[in-house]
């Protein structure tokens, strides 16, 4: 089973991704929010597609960053197509890395 990961930089793609390979799952982070083609979480094709998201406040708890709401908005509007395919979201920002993982796999199983 092939398992996508995208969301907004510091929502805990790269961190979901490293537990879930330690579980034995084919996961890999797609920086759909880097692109500005809408399908490209698609390009290879999982089965299921997991998008993680953050508000500001958490962002900047998690990195040192000088980003404004604006760049997250411009971001959420580079996920838009992924969010509503997607087969699970998760708002990440007041979990810790522990309960990010459970969830995910409570959903996966």
């Amino acid at each position: 089973m092939k398992i996508a990961v995208v969301g907004i930089c510091a929502s805990g793609k790269s961190t979901l991704v490293e537990g879930l390979r330690a579980e034995g799952y084919d996961a890999y982070n797609m920086a759909q929010e880097h692109s500005c083609v809408p399908g490209l979480w698609a390009k290879k094709g999982p089965d299921i597609l997991i998008m993680l998201d953050a508000e500001l406040p958490a962002v900047r708890k998690r990195r040192r960053v000088s980003w404004t709401q604006e760049r997250i908005d411009v971001q959420h509007a580079r996920l838009a197509n992924a969010r509503e395919n997607a087969d699970f979201y998760l708002c990440t920002d007041n979990l810790t890395i522990q309960d990010v993982l459970a969830e995910v796999l409570n959903f996966i199983r």
